[in-house]
């Protein structure tokens, strides 16, 4: 009964435009948020490091996938290569150029990932869905490939896998779990926060257009060359801050192995899962994809413990069951069911 809007005027185009025009949205959004950077005062060290900060790092991989395959409509399977590129060119403008503050570094690191991802986008001008998918999977097999054959990208290591440098921002040290999971969560707050004012603008709506039907798209004046490579450079961003963001932040090492197949289909179950089109999906599916293992675990102690491999075959048992599941009743994912709720509380006791 009080999540209600009866009441609340619009009275300009900008309030009318607002991302939560609900009144109510915007308190649970900012209680969200700061109760989000109070957690390190009540959470454990364990926590912040293995279960929070991989969340956030997903969710921004998750952000910059659904931007392409959500709401551009263009299926990729290369987002791992993406955030390969993004962590290996975060590593090399740190020990090449030190006086760089990182979150430039960061931030270049994800614009080199933009530009080999409107490399690879070129395709999607010619090709689209199943034909554009093996295209993008190219992209990853090619992207790990060079990383693996060219020894000046991991400094001439001889086995290949480097470790990250300490990170030092505004003269603090960023070494303990608190202080990353801080800059983590800050990086995702201001990355949700810009994927959600480019999806509700002009930008978004061609990509939304783009998707529904690319021949109408293109008689009412959107360009798809300028839409689909755009498409595909925000996307990329996006997995390239995730990925120099896993290396700096979560693992600290640096290698092609840490970015294969696997975790380009692990970011694409987020999506599917979280909900395609919208940038909550991004968060819920990454809580989905990295509590699934934990609540695995904790049902295998209480039953006496099973081996680690029929886990991970349940594992991807669920995943496998979960998504045919949303794909025949809900194909717009978890977020979906989190509106209808919305919508029905907002008319609450009447019928929906």
């Amino acid at each position: 009964m009080y999540y209600r809007d009866a009441g609340q005027f619009k009275t300009t185009y900008a309030e009318d435009s607002a991302i939560f025009p609900v009144l109510q949205d915007r308190w649970m959004i900012c209680i969200g948020v700061v109760a989000a950077f109070c957690l390190p005062v009540i959470t454990s060290d364990y926590w912040l490091t293995s279960i929070l900060l991989p969340l956030l790092i997903f969710s921004i991989a998750a952000i910059g996938l659904n931007i392409l395959v959500g709401y551009a409509g263009q299926l990729s399977l290369g987002t791992g290569g993406f955030m390969a590129v993004g962590a290996f060119a975060a590593y090399n403008l740190a020990i090449r150029l030190p006086f760089l503050n990182y979150l430039v570094v960061f931030v270049v690191a994800g614009l080199i990932a933009a530009l080999v991802g409107m490399l690879f986008g070129l395709p999607s001008l010619r090709i689209k869905g199943f034909y554009l998918a093996v295209a993008t999977l190219a992209s990853q097999f090619l992207i790990e490939w060079i990383l693996v054959r060219v020894p000046w990208l991991t400094n001439y290591s001889s086995s290949g896998v480097v470790s990250a440098p300490p990170m030092v921002l505004f003269g603090h040290h960023i070494e303990s779990p608190a202080s990353k999971y801080l800059l983590a969560l800050s990086i995702a707050v201001v990355a949700a926060l810009a994927a959600k004012n480019l999806v509700r603008g002009p930008i978004g709506r061609s990509w939304m257009a783009i998707r529904d039907m690319d021949i109408a798209a293109e008689i009412i004046g959107v360009r798809p060359l300028r839409a689909k490579l755009l498409a595909f450079a925000v996307s990329s961003f996006f997995c390239g801050l995730a990925g120099a963001l896993w290396v700096f932040l979560y693992i600290g090492t640096i290698e092609p192995q840490a970015f294969d197949l696997h975790r380009s289909f692990q970011v694409l179950f987020m999506v599917i899962i979280g909900g395609l089109g919208t940038i909550l999906g991004a968060f819920v599916g990454a809580a989905f994809v990295v509590f699934l293992p934990i609540a695995l675990s904790n049902a295998s102690a209480l039953i006496g413990g099973l081996p680690p491999d029929v886990l991970s075959n349940f594992e991807l048992i669920i995943y496998g069951c979960v998504i045919i599941t949303l794909l025949i009743g809900e194909p717009l994912g978890l977020a979906r069911l989190w509106s209808l709720g919305r919508e029905k509380l907002r008319i609450w006791p009447f019928p929906y």
